[in-house]
């Protein structure tokens, strides 16, 4: 599938008045524990769009949405905690709508002083968001002056604020979208070789045609997670009790085969660590081959793996990578998971060009302990960094062309 050429304007391209009104679409889908903010690392990403609107004195409208509350107001999906660490990340004073649309909140822009911050509450709290209600639309946009869409991580959902705003304000991307759509055309367009995919997570369903897609660029596709044990049944391989979708070993089989025509090196777990039950206490083996015995669960990969993969991926010019290759969140099985990110950053360092793409993968990083900046590029958005890589045409950039 091959994406149009798309002209877009930038948001330093618009007449950003001392007053003017922007409403910025963000992505601040944080997570959350004991209605704190467990990770700012969405917030941080936009400080650049933010404090450079800041510094030409616009009024800054921040809409966002936060899980999934299903288009009704649900105290457990609040921006509310989210506007201190705003303000703090920002430096400028924050308020909070406790509405995204209407008329107090539309009293609250007209109040703010040039330089300040409105946080609104979830669009989701809306049905009429994700129904990509055109009315909706327009009243998000009223009193504003531009619209700004910095949220990578919600444009491939034709959403009310991410297509249809667009209708109703000039409008343009900000430094984050920028960002992400540099590095992204980057691998998939221009990309140095060896050029090497590692794919993990659960389910092979998720990412058929991602892989379909990397085949037609990469030199070598690394495949980990539980989805490798639907490709190894594929291949008639024993894997014991480990998980496998059962409707997808067709489609694994079709891979394989796609693999070899395009003299694509396909890579599979050569050892696993295993277990007879997932638990942080479970006890570990680790097999001698691919194959995984009757009765026991594959959870990472093994030793002689690791080695393998991190091989290839230090001989990489470019690297993509997407989902973890273990149950990483378990720190008994979290080693190869560690080991792969450790190694990307090497290569990094050595001159590869890297990006990363997911939040488990971005969290694998994170407790790996390699910092964002030893890495190229961290996407804020794995579903739209996915289909982007597909080649699909996003609705909030189509949305956005000029």
């Amino acid at each position: 599938m091959t994406r149009p050429v798309l002209k877009l304007k930038r948001i330093q391209d618009i007449d950003i008045k001392n007053g003017s009104v922007v409403l910025v679409r963000v992505d601040y889908n944080v997570p959350m524990k004991n209605g704190k903010v467990s990770d700012d690392t969405r917030i941080r990403e936009t400080e650049k769009t933010i404090k450079y609107l800041i510094s030409k004195k616009a009024k800054v409208v921040l809409i966002a949405h936060l899980g999934r509350p299903k288009g009704k107001i649900d105290p457990n999906y609040t921006l509310a905690p989210v506007r201190e660490y705003v303000e703090k990340i920002m430096g400028a004073k924050t308020y909070f709508a406790p509405d995204c649309i209407g008329e107090k909140r539309n009293k609250m822009i007209a109040s703010m002083a040039d330089g300040e911050l409105l946080l609104c509450e979830n669009l989701r709290y809306h049905p009429e968001e994700e129904k990509n209600d055109e009315n909706f639309a327009k009243e998000l946009a009223k009193n504003c002056d531009f619209f700004v869409q910095d949220a990578f991580g919600a444009i491939h959902r034709a959403h009310s604020s991410t297509t249809s705003i667009t209708k109703y304000l000039p409008s343009s991307i900000g430094f984050l979208l920028q960002k992400e759509l540099e590095y992204l055309e980057k691998i998939m367009t221009t990309s140095e070789r060896p050029f090497v995919a590692i794919i993990g997570g659960a389910k092979v369903s998720d990412k058929i045609t991602v892989l379909e897609s990397l085949l037609d660029r990469v030199d070598i596709l690394i495949i980990g997670g539980a989805m490798a044990y639907t490709f190894l049944k594929a291949q008639d391989v024993n894997v014991g009790k480990s998980l496998v979708e059962n409707d997808k070993v067709e489609d694994a089989k079709k891979i394989i085969l796609k693999a070899f025509k395009n003299n694509v090196e396909l890579l599979l777990p050569s050892d696993h660590l295993v277990v007879k039950e997932i638990k942080e206490d479970a006890k570990t083996e680790m097999t001698q081959s691919m194959a995984i015995p009757d009765e026991w669960i594959g959870v990472d990969i093994g030793a002689r793996t690791i080695s393998l993969f991190s091989e290839k991926i230090m001989s990489a010019k470019t690297i993509f990578w997407n989902g973890p290759v273990g149950i990483f969140e378990t720190p008994a099985f979290a080693n190869g998971t560690f080991e792969i990110a450790r190694t990307v950053a090497k290569a990094t360092k050595k001159g590869a060009i890297s990006v990363l793409g997911g939040g488990d993968t971005l969290n694998a990083l994170k407790k790996s302990g390699v910092k964002p900046d030893e890495v190229s590029h961290c996407s804020t958005g794995g579903g739209a960094s996915l289909e982007f890589v597909e080649g699909k045409a996003l609705p909030g950039i189509l949305a956005l062309a000029d």
